[in-house]
């Protein structure tokens, strides 16, 4: 069995499949309007610059070899400049995954708008679809926009990749799907590693050498009763010291953070799947239902027949599950 490390895990409810993928080049005064509900969008600046604008009044400056994430589904704008949106400008929206929209990926891919100049701003914009709601554990730990330089090189070979896409040739939507999917990984893994403490545990403990060995194999094999001891063992350390090193660097001891791990992949599987309450505690280490729904109940303030229900109701973003 292949390791599946956090990261990935939470990832691999998102992809660009389909995805609007925009090579634009834009000359000033000009606005841009991203309305899909997307729970990622990425934007790649290759040329120029602009302020992204953010429905809670966050303004971020991004400049030629910045890529920016902006995280949740509310619509936000990209401009030349904050006062643009106030006056005579030209305005373009990407809105191709909303109910009403009259766009298609393929329609939108690869379409210049203004004069291609030096002087021109030129971007790659991807937008990102979710199935499930694994990732929105991902998207508790980002801040609502992160940007991360990237070098030179990188941006030529990206509007290179992207100007070849643009002719529509065969597999050019698939090879861009890729491409987002890559420069998503890379940006993310970028900007965690820059984070420091403020980057997620599991992220930081993944980069430890004691820890990372005993991480891997709880989150290789997380129905298995690990105990202390047993993560210690895999780390080749004390258990004292492994303990003790843990919760400094993950902020917690080592079986809370196993619980809450458990019960954040059963929140998953109980909004994602059909499988059965005694199944789902099987996969994240219990043997029987009972005792994982007091766990459950325990950590989430709800059983996880009373969750499951609520979320086919609502959907699992309006539960406050503690």
């Amino acid at each position: 069995m292949s390791f599946m490390d956090p990261l990935s895990s939470l990832l691999s409810g998102i992809r660009a499949e389909g995805s609007v993928v925009s090579h634009a080049v834009l000359t000033v005064p000009w606005t841009i309007r991203f309305a899909d509900a997307t729970p990622l969008t990425m934007i790649s600046v290759l040329r120029g610059g602009g302020t992204l604008l953010l429905p809670d009044g966050t303004e971020r400056a991004i400049g030629a070899g910045d890529t920016a994430i902006v995280c949740g589904p509310e619509p936000f704008h990209l401009a030349d400049h904050p006062a643009t949106v106030h006056s005579f400008h030209a305005a373009y929206e990407i809105a191709c995954f909303t109910e009403s929209a009259e766009c298609s990926a393929q329609e939108l891919g690869g379409i210049h708008w203004g004069t291609d100049s030096e002087e021109a701003t030129a971007l790659i914009v991807g937008a990102y679809r979710a199935s499930g709601h694994r990732h929105e554990r991902l998207l508790r730990a980002l801040p609502s926009v992160l940007v991360v330089k990237e070098d030179a090189e990188v941006c030529a070979w990206l509007e290179t990749a992207a100007a070849d896409a643009a002719h529509h040739s065969a597999g050019s939507q698939a090879l861009m799907d890729r491409l987002l999917d890559w420069a998503l990984v890379c940006t993310l893994r970028s900007w965690f590693d820059k984070a420091g403490a403020d980057a997620p545990s599991w992220y930081r403990g993944l980069a430890d050498p004691v820890l990372a060995p005993a991480l891997q194999s709880f989150h290789d094999r997380p129905a298995e009763p690990w105990t202390v001891a047993s993560l210690a063992a895999r780390a080749g350390v004390s258990r004292a010291l492994f303990a003790k090193r843990f919760t400094r660097l993950m902020g917690r001891p080592p079986l809370t953070y196993l619980t809450e791990c458990r019960m954040d992949e059963a929140e998953a599987l109980l909004s994602d799947t059909d499988l059965g309450i005694a199944q789902i505690a099987r996969s994240v280490g219990y043997a029987d239902a009972f005792g994982f729904s007091a766990a459950f109940k325990r950590h989430k303030g709800l059983s996880p027949s009373t969750y499951r229900a609520a979320v086919a109701v609502t959907g699992p973003g309006s539960l406050a599950l503690r």
